[in-house]
């Protein structure tokens, strides 16, 4: 691969020279958590990160601050479309500069090895090159309007379980074939302005570092042999050495002010440890993003005053509806006619609050959300009537305790009292609240090193209530003035890492009620977190469950409410505990009573839609029953008027499945993401994903590539031929390929689109490969009984294997045949190739 081109640095480099050493290594330490530091003498302003990728979080300086709150990624990557991939990455440039924002740290392009990743929702796809190909669009996009990408996180950090910590083993055929592949790919098609180093590390069976100390990878792969001219960022905290990690290629500490390198860096040149010109060559790394994005002797681009426009809602929109995918359709159910019902049935736990985005740093606090009540009210005529029932709560944590339980002992009103406490234990400030959720409370002065919550908690219904607490650091909890509750955790920003800040253990107790009720005198005793960049916070919650309902009485009443309609639409799915960053799920079950709802929602109503509101594989043991089913992920804000344009028609689901969705947990290859003694063993090798599927001969529920649609088509023919017969059609990362010219015909009612979708199946000569692996995809659109050519690049790389002992690329020689079809399990024309020499040659 030929490397790009660089711009002239001759006058970057004499500016360089006009600094200092110590002036030089203070701008590769964060100026705060989201700052980069100025140096006027070098015509540098401050550039400033945040988080992405589903939407651009800003800095969090506006405590009221909201955004456009996207599709999840894996929304994006269903819709198979890179059109699309870069308008979003357009409107998040847009966003970006609203916000003040240099740099979205976006997007993760790790892969989703496993489905019980927690992060799955945040990834494209379980395939390298369809992860590799949409990530490239969204940086073109984003940087087309000269606001940087920032590529995440290099590489193998494909789980949450002990992130920090971890060490991935695999060899170097896997990690050049799949896990470096979309990095590479990236790189090739968008070159992003810079690069994010991953909290794990690689262990390759003679080096075991992590990923901020790789030179092998960081300094040979990615700077020298890709020829990669940003700066290497590491992750928030990640970085734990000074000279390893300087001298292994990485070029920027975040966040700041504090860190590992400062004066210790300063003091490792000046003794010899590390060269002076490693610290210049990071500094010219940083100059030139800055002269990509406008912070170098440049007025500042100042940021947009404009609110959110109407178009950058309907684009959310359209990407929603369009990444929806239709896994089943019997008796063509879908689309419904809205003259035809009278009545509608909305049902299940995610119905009544949608699950719009994944926990974590990617959560954006979103400028407006649209139930799919609201949605579909909207939508449907006035005189449709439209009922609601939750069929069952589907959390596993209990409800945080209603503020009417609550009263501050102080007052006697409403509330949760807290009492901000100095070191001596003198109170020197408070605040009350009326809830009972204290998450990362960060509202006291520096003094403050405890905080005391208390309140009375009123308990009137007889029975036996649960109380349940969830605290993070050093804390103490009282009932009645005895403790029930302490922890003696006294880390810091590792508490932020692994998400115990946010997402506490829950510890409880079951409190009995008689006929007279009872009042409970709490107290949560919280010692204050120091996380460095992150701040000083204390986090406490008070959840409660009051005896009552049963969920099969809620479940019954739903299903007597899909008997009385005429349709029925059940919405299951995921939520805040199980799809979230900081830690991976422990399996694959919908949490709840779900699948019980869907089944009696059936049996009450053949005319039910289910759907599936969650961004990573969920068991569905019913998905033959139900008449139609579809895949809304997290659809982000506009979620209920693109399942409404879906139900009704307005926009065809034309999404495809981005990854394998199993039918028994027992058949996925990789079951968990858990370390085993340090070590995340990639021993399935090539084989990630629909790959193994193929491999070990097994049936998912739906295969990778899999959707529906609205209408039908027929594949007529292939061609074949050595280069690109389309100056617009270039294939990806560069270098030769083949291109695939398909005809096809709409051969349904309706007008629609279709991807199709190219496999390569090489010889299986004794070399360890693929059954079938991904080659090439494009979306194409017609009218009913309307005749489309579509063309797919399929670039040569496809067919290279990395020789691990001559350490290069080759391509193996023999006979290939390229597949073409609607998913990896549904070929319909095949092509061969033949490879010698390394060139490739239609088959005649």
């Amino acid at each position: 691969m030929s490397r790009p081109a660089l711009p002239d640095d001759t006058e970057l480099r004499d500016r360089i020279r006009g600094l200092d050493l110590d002036s030089k290594i203070r701008l590769l330490t964060g100026a705060d958590l989201w700052r980069l530091p100025a140096e006027p003498r070098l015509g540098l302003s401050a550039m400033t990160m945040s988080d992405g990728p589903q939407g651009v979080r800003g800095t969090g300086d506006a405590p009221d601050e909201t955004g456009l709150l996207a599709p999840a990624p894996s929304a994006l990557a269903a819709a198979w479309n890179t059109e699309l991939a870069e308008r979003l990455g357009q409107l998040f440039a847009t966003e970006a500069r609203r916000k003040g924002i240099d740099v979205v740290l976006a997007p993760v392009v790790n892969l989703q090895r496993t489905p019980v990743v927690g992060r799955h929702f945040e990834y494209f796809s379980e395939d390298p090159l369809l992860t590799g190909t949409l990530a490239a669009a969204v940086v073109r996009g984003l940087q087309s309007r000269g606001v940087g990408a920032c590529l995440k996180h290099f590489v193998a950090n494909d789980s949450e379980t002990d992130r920090t910590e971890y060490r991935a083993r695999l060899d170097e055929r896997t990690l050049r074939e799949v896990y470096l592949a979309p990095f590479e790919q990236v790189l090739a098609e968008a070159e992003p302005w810079s690069v994010m180093a991953a909290y794990s590390g690689l262990d390759d069976g003679t080096v075991s570092a992590p990923m901020t100390e790789n030179a092998r990878l960081l300094r040979e792969v990615l700077k020298a042999e890709w020829g990669f001219s940003g700066p290497v960022v590491s992750d928030w905290a990640a970085t734990r050495s000074t000279v390893a990690s300087a001298v292994g290629g990485l070029d920027l500490v975040m966040p700041g002010p504090d860190g590992p390198w400062s004066d210790a860096l300063a003091a490792a040149v000046r003794a010899g440890e590390v060269e002076e010109q490693l610290v210049d060559d990071k500094v010219l790394r940083l100059l030139r993003l800055a002269r990509h994005v406008g912070a170098l002797d440049e007025p500042r681009p100042a940021p947009l005053s404009c609110e959110p426009a109407p178009e950058e809602f309907r684009l959310l929109r359209e990407i929603a509806a369009r990444g929806t995918v239709l896994l089943r359709n019997e008796a063509d159910l879908l689309p419904l006619m809205p003259d035809a019902i009278r009545s509608v049935a909305l049902i299940g736990p995610n119905a009544v609050a949608p699950y719009l985005q994944g926990g974590g740093s990617a959560f954006v606090p979103a400028v407006r959300t649209v139930s799919y009540e609201e949605g579909l009210r909207a939508a449907l005529p006035e005189d449709v009537q439209l009922t609601v029932h939750r069929g069952g709560d589907a959390r596993l944590r209990l409800p945080y305790a209603s503020a009417d339980l609550l009263t501050d002992p102080g007052t006697g009103e409403t509330g949760v009292r807290a009492d901000h406490l100095d070191a001596g234990g003198n109170r020197i400030g408070g605040e009350a609240r009326a809830t009972g959720d204290w998450t990362m409370y960060e509202g006291f002065g520096p003094a403050t090193h405890r905080v005391v919550l208390r309140t009375e908690l009123t308990l009137s219904e007889s029975g036996t209530h649960r109380l349940e607490f969830g605290c993070a650091g050093r804390f103490s909890v009282s009932v009645d003035g005895e403790e029930v509750l302490a922890g003696d955790d006294d880390r810091g920003v590792e508490l932020v890492l692994e998400s115990s800040h946010n997402h506490p253990p829950q510890r409880g107790l079951d409190v009995e009620v008689g006929p007279q009720g009872r009042r409970l005198s709490l107290a949560l005793d919280l010692t204050v977190v120091e996380a460095g960049g992150y701040g000083r916070f204390v986090t406490a919650q008070l959840r409660h469950m009051p005896p009552g309902a049963t969920p099969y009485e809620e479940i019954a009443e739903a299903a007597a409410a899909a008997q009385a309609a005429d349709v029925a639409v059940v919405v299951v799915g995921t939520n805040e505990e199980v799809e979230s960053e900081g830690w991976d799920r422990t399996g694959l079950d919908l949490p709840g009573h779900q699948n019980d709802l869907v089944r009696k929602v059936i049996a009450a109503n053949p005319r039910t839609i289910v759907v599936v509101n969650a961004g990573a594989p969920v068991l569905l043991p019913w998905a033959d029953e139900a008449p139609a089913l579809l895949w809304a992920w997290l659809p982000g804000q506009e979620a209920g008027h693109a399942l409404a344009d879906v139900l009704l028609g307005r926009t065809e689901p034309s999404g495809r499945l981005p990854w394998t969705l199993p039918a028994r947990a027992e058949d996925v290859p990789v079951p968990d993401a858990r370390p085993r003694d340090g070590i995340v063993d990639y021993a399935e090798g090539v084989h990630v994903g629909h790959r193994a599927w193929d491999r070990d001969g097994l049936t998912p529920a739906f295969p990778f590539g899999h959707g529906l649609g609205w209408t039908r088509w027929t594949y007529e023919s292939v061609t074949l031929s050595p280069t690109p017969v389309s100056a617009d059609l270039p294939c990806p990362a560069g270098g030769d390929g083949l291109n695939l010219t398909v005809e096809l015909t709409n051969s349904g009612p309706r007008a629609g689109r279709e991807v199709v979708q190219v496999y390569l199946e090489p010889p299986q000569d004794g070399t360890d490969r693929p059954v079938r692996l991904l080659a090439g995809f494009v979306t194409v659109q017609a009218e009913p009984g309307a005749r489309v050519t579509a063309e797919v690049c399929v670039p040569a790389r496809v067919f290279r294997i990395w020789d691990s002992e001559a350490s290069a690329w080759r391509t193996p020689p023999g006979r290939y045949r390229l597949h073409v079809g609607r998913s990896s399990r549904d070929p319909h024309l095949t092509a061969e190739v033949n490879v010698d020499d390394g060139h490739l040659h239609p088959a005649v």
